[in-house]
């Protein structure tokens, strides 16, 4: 059975990506709220809770509200990727994780 990413719509690569991204349950700020799981607002464009390497939940803020989002167009999409080191991202507790995530290709019609 093929599992899939909900953010890329594309095929997990392995074991460690499908339980890097879970969707659960956590406590932030006495709320209860869903880990891995961006939505839109906030601060800035889209937030995220995600749990950082000391285990505490923490929200992640991420994207320009003033600019839209053209990761159809593939020479902006190599541009971003490369300017941004999306090959190598970093920990998903950085904003700079959930961003190459959204330009990995498109996400779910919720985050559009």
């Amino acid at each position: 059975m093929k599992k899939f990413n909900a953010y890329t719509n594309n095929e997990f690569c392995c074991e460690s990506c499908i339980e890097d991204l879970v969707v659960e349950d956590a406590m932030y700020e006495d709320k209860k709220v869903k880990l891995n799981d961006p939505k839109r607002g906030g601060p800035k464009k889209f937030y995220v809770y995600v749990k950082n390497e000391k285990g505490n939940v923490v929200k992640v803020t991420f994207g320009d509200p003033n600019l839209s989002i053209k990761r159809d167009d593939p020479e902006r999409k190599k541009s971003f990727r490369a300017r941004h080191n999306c090959d190598n991202p970093g920990p998903k507790w950085k904003a700079r994780y959930w961003s190459c995530r959204m330009w990995s290709s498109t996400p779910v019609s919720k985050m559009d």
